[in-house]
């Protein structure tokens, strides 16, 4: 009896720590992605003191408030100068694109499956998806105060995460103290190798697309720019989107444009395939296609940009632990048994 009263003790316990956990996801989620970021930073905290200014090298407190002033800084040029223009480019596109779609549509009448499209149904669909991108640009430019929170709890974890780190540790049993101590710094570096490799990859995709957009004289070019760098995080499908949305664009305007976007999309490809990505992703964890997609599905579904940009590290973490805890121990049961 007693023992069936601890287990449900135990089972409640669980449980309400699971609601509360849920409850507070969005303070919980902030807090994760604080933590991920300071993972990623901080080897430049490092990188800083190493300056030598005639024999003067900057203190860790130095280090820290110039890296997050550098942060603050460049956040506030990028609300300042880049999100008007991209905000307005997002109105028009959202007010432009239904009736660009449903003249695209008429033209669909003369193919034999174009009679099945409806117009109003098309432009209807087009509204709402392309209203609820620039809800997601409302949303972005009012959590100004989320990201500055964000700012302060990430110099937090740089300054303490240290112990931080060894104080979660010592809540484990002492003999899995240093397996698991083992097994989260080989993850952090993993995380952070993907993460810098990543963002590399979406900011270069992004930066040529928009020097090509504008070059072109591209309608939407920031709007198409922006969101060629965001979907280049989701291997296969993102890039294919990107250059379906500004191949459509383009036919809209000029099939001379069309042809431009198909050209640097050829040459870009053949680019990261063959040099950038062989340099810059050599070393990190290797995720399938398929993992990542499904990381980004579900962290998008439970948490939204939130959850879809901390996702692929996460899964990246969790492949970690299972090749640490249960690949190896199989490895392990296996060579045991072949030795009996």
């Amino acid at each position: 009896m007693k023992n069936h009263r601890s287990d449900i003790l135990f089972l409640v316990a669980v449980v309400l720590t699971l609601w509360i956990a849920w409850t507070v996801r969005d303070v919980l989620l902030l807090i994760y992605v604080s933590a991920l970021f300071a993972v990623v930073l901080s080897p430049v905290v490092a990188l800083v003191r190493k300056i030598n200014i005639r024999g003067w090298h900057p203190g860790r407190g130095f280090a820290i408030v110039f890296l997050m002033l550098m942060l603050v800084l460049a956040a506030t040029v990028f609300i300042v100068f880049a999100l008007p223009p991209i905000y307005g480019e997002a109105r028009q596109f959202a007010a432009d694109w239904p009736r660009h779609l449903v003249a695209a549509s008429d033209e669909l009448h003369h193919l034999p499956l174009g009679v099945k499209i409806d117009p109003n149904g098309l432009e209807k669909y087009a509204a709402e998806i392309v209203g609820g991108a620039g809800g997601l640009f409302l949303n972005l430019a009012g959590g100004i105060f989320g990201l500055f929170t964000g700012i302060i709890l990430m110099a937090y974890f740089i300054i303490d995460g240290e112990n931080a780190f060894r104080w979660s540790i010592s809540l484990f049993p002492a003999n899995q103290q240093q397996r698991l101590a083992s097994t989260l710094m080989r993850a952090q570096n993993r995380m952070r190798k993907w993460l810098v490799g990543q963002m590399v990859l979406m900011a270069s995709f992004g930066a040529c697309s928009l020097v090509v957009y504008y070059a072109l004289g591209l309608k939407y070019f920031y709007v198409l720019a922006m969101y060629a760098g965001i979907a280049n995080i989701v291997p296969i499908a993102g890039p294919i989107s990107a250059v379906l949305i500004a191949c459509t664009v383009a036919l809209l305007d000029s099939p001379h444009k069309l042809l431009g976007v198909l050209v640097f999309y050829a040459v870009y490809a053949q680019f990261e395939s063959g040099f950038l990505s062989p340099r810059i992703m050599r070393s990190t964890l290797k995720l399938s296609p398929i993992a990542v997609i499904i990381a980004l599905a579900l962290g998008g579904s439970l948490a939204g940009v939130l959850g879809a940009l901390v996702s692929v590290p996460t899964a990246a973490l969790v492949l970690v632990f299972a090749d640490e805890y249960l690949v190896k121990r199989k490895q392990a049961g296996a060579a045991a048994a072949a030795a009996d």
